[in-house]
């Protein structure tokens, strides 16, 4: 039940903030806005609750933790995003570019860490989770640029591939 209600309320603050300044309570929301807003935070809450909590396990329910998140999505990961792009325009331009899959292991425990990681690789450009070793928690990535050792080796230092996300996620889920 607990779990049921911090998703629902985390979904109807999510649709607040992105619905705000549309109707004309206070200038913000219109009552049927609200209910609508309601109705589809308590179905989201419903299907979804076992994505936010896990077994009773409130720790991403923390304000902070969601603090974290915002300052990772903005900070590291938007720098490492613009630079993946400007990578991957100049390999495609001078066609330096040698595709391989390599396997990580971020060394990280939780379910969501591992899954905020593979998302947060699959959306840089360049790189694409392929796989997920679900006993040893390594990830196999597809990457635009593999160095030949690596390709020799099939493991490459976490680091290497996706710089400090693994340091951030660790923070904000585990």
């Amino acid at each position: 039940m607990l779990a049921f209600v911090i998703t629902t309320i985390v979904c109807f603050i999510t649709y607040l903030l992105l619905t705000t300044g549309s109707g004309d309570l206070a200038g913000l929301w219109s009552i049927e806005e609200l209910l609508i807003g309601l109705i589809l935070s308590l179905i989201t809450g419903f299907i979804s609750q076992s994505v936010l909590v896990k077994d009773d396990d409130v720790r991403m329910a923390n304000p902070l933790k969601w603090l974290l998140f915002i300052g990772y999505a903005i900070g590291p990961f938007f720098i490492a995003l613009a630079k993946a792009n400007f990578d991957v325009a100049y390999r495609v331009i001078t066609g330096k570019i040698n595709p391989g899959i390599v396997k990580i292991h971020p060394d990280l425990k939780t379910d969501l860490g591992i899954t905020m990681l593979a998302n947060s690789i699959t959306l840089t450009p360049g790189t694409l989770s392929v796989d997920i070793d679900e006993k040893n928690k390594d990830l196999y990535i597809h990457w635009i640029n593999v160095d030949e050792a690596a390709i020799k080796k099939k493991t490459v230092d976490c680091k290497y591939v996706c710089g400090g996300f693994p340091e951030w996620i660790r923070r904000i889920a585990e």
